[in-house]
């Protein structure tokens, strides 16, 4: 099968490792000696990197976080770009690539598979892979977020938003005439959100952005 060829069973390999690295908990630990784990929600994060420097720095808070939003994008986001521009990957290993990283940063090979929470690393792959709906899951996000201020509750926002508007825009995937992918991500997301759901119903979920 092509899905598994030698060449695309390293680019798996590759997107896991990468996918994996931390690096909001690297971009704190380095500047502030900050084990991320241990401190506010333990959470490797954006939210979680907002959250503990703001209480440090409260001026670099919201640079770090956006930076560690643009590192956990891109670090699955390139991997596809580089498969499918430099070696003509398949439509079908594009999407292993994109649930692939959002395995890797949810699970991470450093962290004794424990991880993030797939949003931001959720957020770059999808922008690749289907651009507008992309764009509609960040406008919901940002409108509850700004309306809540509620981290949790803007990012299930922006992912149902995502949902939501790729049913209407794909109702079948091209190509690969499935929305298994898509399931699997947003099953994921969801998954490592329970926690936050179950603070959100019993309304002991803090304000963060």
């Amino acid at each position: 099968m092509e899905i598994l060829s030698n060449i695309n069973i390293q680019f798996y390999l590759i997107t896991y490792l990468i996918a994996g690295i931390p690096f909001g908990m690297l971009i704190v630990k380095i500047i502030y000696g900050i084990n991320l784990r241990e401190a506010g929600s333990g959470s490797i994060g954006v939210t979680n990197v907002l959250r503990v420097v703001k209480e440090i720095d409260a001026k670099k808070a919201k640079i770090l976080a956006l930076t560690t939003f643009i590192f956990d994008a891109t670090k699955g986001a390139v991997i596809i770009l580089i498969a499918k521009y430099f070696f003509d990957i398949s439509a079908e290993t594009q999407w292993a690539i994109a649930v692939l990283s959002v395995i890797g940063h949810c699970f991470s090979p450093y962290l004794g598979f424990e991880g993030g929470k797939g949003i931001a690393t959720g957020v770059g792959v999808m922008f690749v892979m289907l651009p507008l709906e992309a764009v509609i899951g960040l406008v919901a996000w940002f409108i509850v977020g700004k309306v809540f201020r509620v981290s949790s509750l803007a990012s299930m926002a922006g992912l149902f938003g995502f949902l939501i508007s790729n049913y209407f825009l794909h109702p079948v995937l091209p190509i690969i005439q499935t929305h298994a992918p898509i399931i699997i991500i947003a099953f994921i997301i969801l998954y490592k959100h329970i926690p936050n759901i179950k603070r959100l119903i019993q309304g002991k979920e803090e304000k963060v952005i």
